[in-house]
């Protein structure tokens, strides 16, 4: 099995980003990743505002995937995730939400032990380990590792973890696949600018689908399927992941528009997936249990 090294980091999602690896349609490899602060923060005296900030959100990669053309679908299993034995997480003023009323900058580390992160002597965090930067390159230009946007990137929503198949965009041949920026554990909204940020690998097959059959990027989970769409604003944001997801009934389940409406109201959850970073994210996500009845399929 072919093993993506972190060293092989970008920083930008590009056309323009070497291949740190050619894999045929159907390949199995893992991804090797650096958390998001690129390894600076190890103790609790290590303060965000002493990092170098051009090694943050380090994605591992690109992967270019053969057979992989403009217009088309790249469909990432992600089989597992192993995670390094200890995570972080930082407060700080003017950084994410919580940070409009943090006064000083703090940093807990949380060890990873039976499954748990360790947020005190008192309490455990059952582990969940999340992808928050996953994207391809974009048709042109270059995209921030940190900012998320039609091509994925740093959505930072935790549903994307194991046993999760997410479909992205390919704007460029080969798809330029990249990862990064795992979540031991993470809360909707990310809100004090990380999730438990912590290192580690992730296994995932890749395939390419002809065409773009879903409004991407799309995310099926064993419990549910969702839209996910970035914007400037939240509300923005919200828009377009449930408007996509209307789309998406309309198109795979057939549904007519007005039924596609309404059926979001009454059984579709929107949520935020993060509200802190340079593009806001959100999500609209139905059970699989309402789809598998309308008769939809999944490429």
């Amino acid at each position: 099995m072919l093993t993506i090294r972190r060293e092989t980091a970008v920083y930008a999602m590009s056309p323009e980003n070497a291949p740190a690896a050619r894999v045929p349609a159907g390949e199995t490899l893992v991804f090797e990743t650096a958390d998001c602060f690129g390894g600076q923060i190890v103790k609790e005296t290590d303060k965000l505002g002493a990092l170098d900030w051009s090694r943050i959100n380090p994605a591992t990669g690109p992967v270019f995937v053969e057979g992989a053309l403009p217009g088309d679908t790249l469909k990432v299993e992600i089989l597992k995730i192993d995670l390094a034995d200890q995570a972080a997480v930082v407060e700080a003023p003017g950084e994410g939400i919580t940070g409009l009323a943090a006064s000083e900058e703090n940093t807990k580390i949380l060890p990873i032990e039976n499954g748990c992160a360790v947020f005190s002597p008192a309490l455990s965090l059952p582990v969940k380990p999340v992808i928050g930067v996953i994207g391809t390159a974009p048709a042109e230009g270059a995209i921030p590792t940190g900012t998320p946007s039609f091509h994925g990137g740093n959505m930072d929503c935790r549903r994307i973890g194991e046993n999760g198949t997410l479909y992205l965009p390919v704007n460029v041949e080969g798809a330029l696949l990249a990862m990064g920026d795992l979540h031991a554990v993470m809360g909707d909204g990310e809100v004090c600018v990380c999730g438990a940020e912590i290192a580690g690998a992730v296994t995932v097959r890749v395939n390419v689908i002809k065409g773009q059959p879903l409004p991407l990027p799309f995310l099926v989970t064993p419990e549910h399927a969702m839209a996910i769409y970035s914007a400037e604003g939240l509300d923005a944001a919200a828009e377009g992941a449930t408007l996509r997801m209307r789309t998406f009934l309309m198109d795979c389940a057939h549904l007519p528009a007005h039924e596609a409406g309404m059926l979001l109201s009454l059984c579709g959850d929107l949520r935020i997936c993060q509200a802190v970073d340079p593009n806001k994210t959100c999500r609209m996500e139905v059970a699989l249990g309402v789809l598998e009845k309308l008769g939809v399929v999944y490429p």
